[in-house]
């Protein structure tokens, strides 16, 4: 059994996390910290938890606390997670991982020097939809891979998440919050690395310092292409599409978590709609992280993941600026 706190406890926390670690297999969920001290305790009595503290460093001084889920706001990340490792607990991170590649590249390195198990809540790794598109691909049922497509979109006005505006504390609008979940949709499912990229950027009177929307078109090393859509000024949608040399995959809600998907697949051998469920993802997530720990086995979305996909992006941020494509950086 792995005794988890919760770093940074809000909205995602107590929508997503707190009850998956409840439910998940080899999950405790024993503590939470934020910075108003008077609300963790509050938050930490409603879960019937003995601890709510005013700080990571506090979080991670309980003995009780084998691992920590970081969910502050984007710019507390790297501090966090160095708090954490530096106290001797496991941790997962939420996405993005930081602000920029090198807070992540540190986090990775000194994870390894103290032997403790860092991954990324890169949570749609652990949607049956992802796993479905990538056997399409795995099988040949659509054939090579031509182009990949992940959207993403949320009205985020007048967000619970009040931080999301501020450049600050988020480092990004919708590329830094969602983009890094179709970025890394797209990785996972075509299973290698972007090599450059574009973003194209809009802001508007309510955007604060950060875009309200994003075009974002990726190359990846084989060729093939990868575009997204992302956006904090239009109803929740997740649109996944895989065009191959011989079909293509089409999901309109492709990473709906709460409600079945349908996979619409056209190959070679006709046409046929699969429903799939994401639903308990977040379970899956935290129990895949548990094992990881105890066991030894590899977590799907490790600390070197977060780092690639801060690669790109610092890329993509850089490509809005500048107005060009940019190259990503990498191994």
């Amino acid at each position: 059994m792995v005794r988890f706190g919760i770093a940074g406890y809000g909205l995602h926390a107590a929508k997503r996390l707190a009850p998956a670690l409840k439910a998940a297999k080899g999950c405790e969920l024993v503590a939470l910290s934020r910075r108003n001290v008077a609300q963790a305790e509050a938050d930490a009595a409603a879960l019937g938890l003995k601890y709510g503290v005013g700080s990571t460093r506090e979080l991670c001084a309980l003995a009780e606390v084998d691992a920590v889920v970081v969910t502050s706001p984007n710019a507390m990340h790297h501090a966090d997670v160095m708090t954490c490792l530096e106290m001797g607990k496991h941790v997962l991170c939420e996405k993005p991982m930081g602000l920029r590649v090198e807070e992540a590249a540190a986090m990775v390195a000194e994870a390894k020097r103290r032997r403790l198990v860092l991954g990324v809540a890169q949570s749609y790794r652990f949607c049956w939809s992802l796993e479905f598109a990538r056997d399409c691909l795995k099988s040949g049922e659509i054939g090579r891979a031509v182009a990949c497509r992940v959207d993403f979109s949320f009205v985020g006005l007048n967000s619970e998440r009040r931080w999301l505006t501020d450049a600050a504390l988020a480092g990004g609008g919708p590329i830094a919050d969602i983009g890094v979940h179709a970025v890394d949709a797209m990785r996972y499912v075509l299973d290698e690395e972007v090599e450059s990229c574009t973003a194209v950027t809009t802001r508007d009177a309510e955007s604060g310092g950060v875009e309200a929307s994003a075009a974002l078109s990726l190359r990846f090393r084989s060729g093939a292409l990868g575009t997204s859509v992302v956006s904090f000024r239009s109803p929740y949608d997740t649109h996944l599409e895989v065009l191959g040399r011989k079909g293509r995959l089409v999901a309109r809600h492709g990473l709906d978590v709460d409600a079945p998907v349908a996979m619409e697949v056209e190959g070679e051998a006709g046409s046929r709609v699969v429903m799939v469920d994401n639903r308990g993802l977040y379970e899956r997530q935290m129990e895949a992280f548990s094992e990881a720990i105890e066991k030894g086995t590899k977590f799907v979305a490790t600390g070197e993941d977060g780092v690639k996909n801060q690669r790109v992006l610092d890329a993509l941020f850089e490509s809005a600026r500048v107005g060009s494509t940019i190259w990503v950086e990498g191994e």
